[in-house]
């Protein structure tokens, strides 16, 4: 509870002290703008509040705050213990430029005004975590502050804002990323999916203000997600939704598809499943030969990674193009499901 030491106890000091008296919470009494040594002195005053001995600080010094942060820190309970045996719940980040619905999806979602939602552009200035368990689902769901090109942001507080979104976007498991509709796929949605593919989540496209596209007709959907999926090829194999969150539209696909994704994510097939497979179809097409030389795929077998990793021994590795490892990885989408998941293929000596 802090007070300014000049002023001494007013009358909204006296009718604060008796809301926290009452509330039976622990609190620091603190006296601030303590600048001098004479003024400790005048900080006995505090005492008749009731609340305990004041800490004298001054926050423009910094005098004092040491000894205060030392209470704070005395007084937190106990972190609890994670049960080790409980599993992991998945992490679901919402990301998006600025102003594209990821708080009113949220708030959707939760079925409540959770955040802040303006007309504003960039109103959600912190990611926001919420455990949400329901209709069968059970992750935390994680909105961010809106992502904006590195030259447009101006504020440090902004800044700091698109730090934390990127630090959410590589701790979480699968990301949603939002798109609007009134303004198609643009270069930094481009650049926020580069993001995600980068750090091997999962993804889900979801275009919403849907009900704002006007003379829509069957196949409107279908030219949106040919722009779309022409914009983020190679890997297109990811869901893509049109919502509109006003009217809650689809909103409940959103959820369906983020938790088969995770489920993809996480999928592992046994190695002789795998050799099975995927030994049939590089007999059927071959690596092409390059300088006379021809690549010989032995086996392959699938690694312990978060996301969907895959090592190919082979006699000559270092002649296996990029356009062959797209090709094996068109068939281990086709015979396994690893929609919205990216794949990483190795080639290694044998």
């Amino acid at each position: 509870f802090l007070c300014e030491v000049g002023t001494g106890i007013t009358d909204f000091d006296g009718m604060i002290a008796d809301i926290l008296r009452r509330s039976r919470k622990p609190v620091i009494m603190v006296a601030n703008k303590v600048d001098t040594g004479d003024k400790i002195f005048d900080t006995h005053v505090f005492n008749s509040l009731g609340l305990g001995e004041p800490f004298a600080i001054s926050s423009a010094s910094g005098a004092g705050t040491g000894d205060l942060l030392d209470k704070v820190l005395e007084l937190l309970p106990d972190e609890p213990e994670h049960d080790e045996n409980k599993p992991a719940i998945p992490h679901i980040a919402i990301v998006g430029k600025p102003n594209v619905g990821k708080s009113s999806l949220t708030n959707a979602l939760l079925g409540e005004e959770r955040n802040i939602v303006t007309p504003v552009a960039g109103t959600t200035r912190d990611s926001i975590a919420t455990h949400y368990n329901k209709f069968g689902y059970d992750f935390m769901l994680v909105d961010t502050a809106g992502l904006r090109k590195k030259n447009k942001v101006k504020e440090d507080l902004e800044f700091y804002s698109v730090m934390r979104s990127l630090r959410v976007i590589e701790s979480a498991d699968v990301c949603i990323l939002m798109m609007d509709a009134t303004m198609g796929a643009e270069g930094q949605d481009m650049s926020i999916f580069n993001l995600i593919i980068k750090n091997k989540k999962g993804c889900v496209i979801v275009v919403n203000k849907w009900d704002m596209i006007e003379d829509k007709n069957s196949n409107t959907m279908k030219e949106f997600t040919a722009k779309i999926m022409d914009r983020i090829a190679p890997f297109t194999d990811v869901p893509l939704i049109f919502t509109s969150v006003i009217t809650k539209q689809r909103i409940l696909d959103v959820l369906k598809a983020a938790a088969e994704v995770h489920e993809n994510r996480a999928r592992r097939i046994s190695t002789s499943k795998l050799n099975d497979v995927m030994l049939e179809e590089i007999a059927n097409y071959p690596p092409p030969a390059i300088k006379g030389k021809f690549v010989r795929i032995k086996y392959m077998t699938q690694l312990p990674t978060p996301s969907p990793s895959f090592v190919f021994f082979c006699n000559l590795p270092q002649y296996v193009r990029e356009d062959y490892k797209r090709y094996l990885e068109n068939k281990l989408r086709k015979h396994f499901n690893f929609t919205g998941t990216p794949i990483q293929i190795f080639m290694r000596q044998k």
